[in-house]
């Protein structure tokens, strides 16, 4: 009895010993990256135990056992289980959930869960983008989406890129998508004005170049009607919404980046040195050594330095950054200034019945740009100018003046063009301000509806100022002082000014409600006001003294007979009515509707509304299923967006008056003038393997734009030659493609995480039932005066190639080319046809991965276009036998070619190349200290990067770079593919820091 009681007496023990262990309390702290993190789930895996983290991301929970599991779990971050292990405080950091399934996508006035989403909707967060600061948020797409193609125009800091999302829709409209920032559609005309000088004109700066890459929190691309029709007559081209990020640490937190830049050419032309042209028979001006880039390049730095500051409370929130960028460009005398303030607040009034969100982007840019035109005749540019230099000649006489006379001929001095002198003497600078700022109010009526306004205003003034010393002696710009004489004075000079100012007025009632767990919807109905204005004036004057020097701040001084002003002011008004329903049925079947009413000063008085429905439907096959295939959707859509990019007063009757004071009509009036308008449809399967390891999508699409907008002669009306008007065209623009996208978490545990990353899109287009034939591509240089190369004609792809089909040469030097019946025929017997290639590219590439160990992390991206063809204006223009003969430097196989001196340097497949690559983005190392060095320093976070960019490129192309796009307009109708004398791309090797205190 004595035994049993004792061991009664141990039982009890161990029962209240164990009652202790299983009753205390865990208290601890949870957080993100940002710091404490409010709201977190804390439960005792397997019982109903659990509470919420405080709003200092604090927690305790009650009658925890001692080998219990603690699961911590919030939205958007990974969960993570940790055991208890006896401990009484426990501290959590949780990750970011990288599952593309469980992403939140913005779209069109509001936000959808990618899983429930019955759109091709794309979107890249913070976290996707490369550590060094990007001048145009658009280079951040590059090779990221499926179905998007950015191309810059050069390789210049600051210049212009276009944008296409599934090709091209319009053949002399915008093809470029809408750009809405924090809920504001902009503009989307040009920010900047372009120059025109003796040796020719320049483009305008990317309109993008002012939001400053650190203030993006993410990128989402929308592409199919399903997505894009809310936006109607903008959304034909896509959408891509930007979203700048907001403060989501309740602590004051002060970030700091900062990144150095060191860039030099990424690829050289093979120009001949001296040895090489006098041994080919060049002439020997006795002084050998010239290189042209050390003419005009230079081994570029820039500099990046971005500081915010962000802080939350239970019912506000505030970020405010500003950041500083100086970009040098590779060619001397070139790059972009760069400083930008954002604030981003939010306040919850009246118990939260009432939110206030207000946004202000602000930037002021300085460009300094070289003399690079992209339609100069055979003089040439800069670039132009430094590669033709004879390279036996010196750049600078010993008594220091510049040499003129290359071939010591007095009559070459005006065409044959010192680089460095015209380096010194050119200058052209542009200094732009732009604001963007809104303030929306949504008003919380029911728990179920709410209503919103949104008032945004988007202004921007830019001046470009240019001059052309009257030192520098060229043809072009040479003035006679009277007409009749031979006295000529030089020298140019130009003042070009843009002011834009928008306004947008929405209001959007939101109503969204379940009913049961079988059907949810959402729908929402707005009206949208939208006021652009845009005014501008330009300045120019020719012919100034010898001894003139600062012409842009005395441009009266110019020849009286040589000055030119004119000026513009125009208003586009937009008014919209649009819904749209979103619900769910037995969370399988996903439903999406809109309409879209749109009305525009633009059209014609006959046509000024247009109308524009989709649907987008959706079946979950499968939802986090066990097994080999655990997600499957299919989705389908249709829908109808229209394009109103085109000239502002197109349908109106224009007139000007001439030099003589003399009225000219410049358009005829059509009444009847209507949209543009797009009919899209497409199917669209989302998967999800492995465990969700593997998901992606594969996407099928087809675009019809009818109704294509373009100028043509109209009979005339009254005395004199007929002037053109405004038309829609009979035809269609029949897109198709196909797109795959997938990423595959390789490894992901807590120590080694490794993602891949990888996405395909392939492109067609052609004419249909079209009767015109447009030139396209337009050509200069040397022989090329009215040349072009591209056409819009039926039953073929836009931006055709149309020329003389090359086949060598004959035993006299003389260029022999295929006449229309594919026979050997000389220039003066062949027919120029269409040779079978185009400027699109027919497949685009993109692919990358992530790979982190612990505080190291890796990363690489590539990126690559291909099925099309270039054409390379500079040879054509510059590289020929007779170029080389007159003193000029050309490659060697030119010089030692069998082509003769005086064979005519005809448009022809000879310049035409293929233009496949494949390029190596950026390659990124970096390291995420730790430890008690910066807890004492108090400091949260710190990282240190070392990025390169553009270090790899697979071509056969024989220009600076493949990725080209020089502006070749003709007709109205831009060109895709052509290559002129544009401004070296560079590679770069930027070293950084960013840290969080």
């Amino acid at each position: 009895m004595k035994k049993i009681l004792i061991k009664g007496l141990m039982a009890i023990v161990v029962m209240l010993c164990t009652s202790v262990a299983y009753s205390q309390d865990v208290s601890g702290t949870v957080s993100d990256a940002n710091g404490p993190l409010p709201g977190a789930s804390v439960l005792v895996k397997g019982t109903k135990n659990g509470t919420q983290t405080d709003f200092d991301g604090k927690f305790t929970i009650r009658n925890v056992g001692a080998d219990a599991v603690l699961v911590f779990s919030y939205i958007g971050l990974k969960s993570e289980e940790v055991i208890v292990g006896g401990r009484s405080s426990i501290t959590v950091a949780l990750l970011e959930d990288s599952s593309q399934l469980d992403e939140v996508l913005i779209i069109g006035y509001g936000s959808v869960a990618k899983k429930d989403a019955t759109g091709a909707v794309d979107q890249l967060n913070a976290k996707n983008f490369d550590n060094v600061a990007a001048p145009n948020p658009a280079d951040l797409l590059r090779g990221k989406v499926a179905g998007v193609q950015v191309t810059q125009s050069s390789g210049e800091p600051g210049a212009g890129a276009s944008i296409r999302i599934r090709g091209n829709s319009s053949i002399r409209s915008g093809n470029g998508p809408l750009i809405v920032v924090d809920g504001v559609p902009l503009d989307g005309g040009d920010v900047s004005t372009g120059s025109d000088i003796g040796l020719g004109g320049s483009s305008a700066r990317n309109p993008l170049n002012f939001i400053n890459q650190n203030d993006i929190e993410s990128l989402t691309v929308l592409k199919d009607a399903s997505s894009t029709a809310i936006y109607g007559s903008r959304g034909a081209n896509g959408v891509i919404v930007i979203t700048t990020k907001k403060s989501k640490s309740r602590e004051t937190q002060l970030t700091y980046s900062n990144s150095i830049v060191f860039s030099s050419i990424a690829s050289n032309l093979k120009l001949m040195d001296s040895a090489e042209f006098v041994a080919n028979g060049g002439r020997d001006n006795g002084n050998p050594g010239y290189n042209w880039e050390d003419a005009i390049l230079r081994n570029a730095m820039s500099t990046n330095h971005d500081l915010s500051f962000s802080k939350s409370t239970e019912n506000s929130s505030t970020r405010i950054s500003i950041g500083a960028s100086n970009t040098e460009g590779i060619v001397n005398r070139t790059g972009l200034d760069k400083y930008t303030f954002a604030l981003n607040n939010s306040n919850d009034l009246f118990g939260g019945a009432l939110k206030v969100d207000t946004k202000v982007i602000y930037s002021s840019l300085r460009d300094e740009a070289a003399l690079v035109t992209n339609n100069v005749g055979f003089i040439g540019n800069l670039i132009g100018a430094a590669m033709y230099w004879n390279p036996t000649d010196r750049l600078v006489n010993p008594n220091g003046t510049f040499n003129v006379r290359p071939n010591g001929s007095a009559s070459d001095s005006n065409t044959f063009l010192n680089p460095a002198q015209l380096s010194q003497t050119y200058t052209d600078y542009t200094n732009t301000n732009k604001l963007l700022a809104s303030i929306k109010s949504t008003l919380k009526i029911t728990n179920d509806l709410n209503y919103q306004f949104l008032f945004g205003v988007e202004t921007s003034n830019s001046a470009r100022k240019f001059q052309l010393d009257p030192t520098m002696n060229i043809q072009n710009v040479a003035q006679a002082t009277q007409q009749g004489t031979s006295e000529l004075k030089f020298g140019q000079a130009g003042i070009n000014q843009i002011e834009r100012f928008s306004k947008t007025f929405e209001h959007t009632l939101n109503y969204n409600k379940s009913f049961g767990e079988n059907f949810q919807f959402d729908a929402l109905a707005g009206y949208s006001y939208y006021d652009y204005n845009a005014a501008g004036s330009e300045v120019t004057a020719k012919g100034f003294n010898a001894n003139q020097r600062n012409l842009i701040d005395n441009i009266e001084g110019g020849l009286q007979n040589e000055f030119r002003a004119n000026s513009f002011r125009n208003r586009t008004e937009l008014q919209s009515y649009y819904g749209r329903v979103n619900a769910t049925l037995y969370k399988k079947f996903l439903i999406t509707a809109s309409l879209r009413a749109d009305g525009s000063t633009k059209l014609g008085i006959n046509d000024k509304y247009g109308y524009f429905p989709a649907v987008g439907l959706g079946y979950k096959l499968l939802e986090d299923n066990e097994g080999l295939v655990n997600t499957l959707k299919f989705r389908a859509n249709y829908g109808v967006t229209g394009n109103q990019e085109f000239a502002v007063n197109s349908a109106v009757a224009r007139a000007s008056y001439g030099n003589n004071g003399a009225l000219n009509v410049d358009s005829n009036a059509n009444e009847d003038l209507k949209w543009e308008t797009t009919i899209s449809s497409g199917l669209g399967l989302d998967f999800g393997l492995f465990n969700n390891r593997l998901t992606g999508s594969l996407d099928y699409f087809q675009r019809d734009t009818e109704n294509l907008i373009f100028p043509v002669p109209a009979a005339a009306t009254q005395p004199g030659p007929p002037s053109p008007r405004f038309v829609n065209l009979p035809g269609n623009l029949i897109n198709k493609g196909f797109e795959v996208s997938a990423n595959y978490k390789i490894i992901d545990t807590k120590d080694v995480t490794w993602e891949f990353a990888a996405n395909a899109s392939f492109l067609s287009n052609r004419m249909e039932n079209f009767a015109g034939f447009i030139q396209a591509g337009a050509l200069n240089g040397q022989g090329l005066s009215n040349a072009f190369v591209q056409v819009v004609t039926n039953d073929e792809p836009i931006y055709s190639y149309f020329m003389y089909e090359f086949r060598g040469y004959d035993a006299a030097g003389a260029s022999i080319y295929a006449d229309a019946a594919g026979a050997d025929a000389s220039l003066g017997l062949a027919a120029r046809k269409l040779v079978g290639k185009q400027g699109l590219p027919k497949m685009n590439l993109g692919f990358s991965t992530n790979i982190a160990y612990k505080n190291f992390d890796a990363a690489v991206s590539f990126y690559g276009a291909f099925g099309h063809y270039l054409y390379n204006n500079t040879a054509n223009a510059f590289f020929f036998k007779g170029a080389f003969n007159s003193g000029r430097n050309v490659p060697s196989d030119v010089a030692t070619s069998p082509q003769a001196e005086g064979d005519p340097n005809a448009p022809s497949t000879k310049y035409l190349e293929k233009g496949d690559f494949l390029r190596m983005g950026n390659l990124t190392f970096g390291y995420t200290f730790s430890g008690a060095t910066l807890e004492r320093l108090k400091i949260k976070s710190a990282r240190f990067f070392v990025n390169g960019q553009n270090l790899l490129l697979f071509t056969n192309y024989s220009g600076f770079d493949p990725e080209v796009n020089t502006d070749k307009t003709l007709n109205g109708v831009p060109s895709a593919g052509i290559d002129y004398l544009s401004y070296p791309r560079s590679q770069a090797v930027a070293l950084g820091l960013n840290v969080t205190f």
